[in-house]
């Protein structure tokens, strides 16, 4: 999708500090963080929210799930971390491209709420 913004990261089109990355997903930090650590893991193909993801994507949705913990832990979340997917405006989904927020130190002070 061309005007996609995630699709425009994904491509390297818009610049990212990416922390992770491979043919099926890119990790990157979000510039707006609502929590200390607010990574976002976004799948390269265009889905434009859980809604629309159909069976064929079941591999793909699972590796992303999988790859939120190694994410998790790159950026030092050993402690744990809040994984959170919105869909729709309605559910707060503000850029219609499937995404995972990996929200870290949400008992922090600095932690904004989602």
């Amino acid at each position: 999708m061309s005007d996609c913004l995630f699709c425009k990261i994904t491509n390297g089109d818009i610049p990212a500090t990416i922390v992770y990355e491979d043919q099926d997903m890119v990790a990157f930090k979000d510039i707006a963080p609502k929590a200390p650590v607010h990574i976002l893991l976004v799948p390269r193909e265009h889905i434009e929210s859980l809604e629309q993801a159909q069976p064929k994507h079941s591999e793909l949705l699972a590796r992303l799930m999988l790859k939120t913990a190694d994410v998790a832990q790159q950026q030092g979340l050993e402690q744990g971390y809040r994984l959170i997917t919105n869909s729709g405006p309605g559910g707060g989904q503000e850029v219609p491209h499937l995404h995972l927020h990996i929200l870290g130190d949400v008992r922090s002070k600095d932690y904004k709420g989602f």
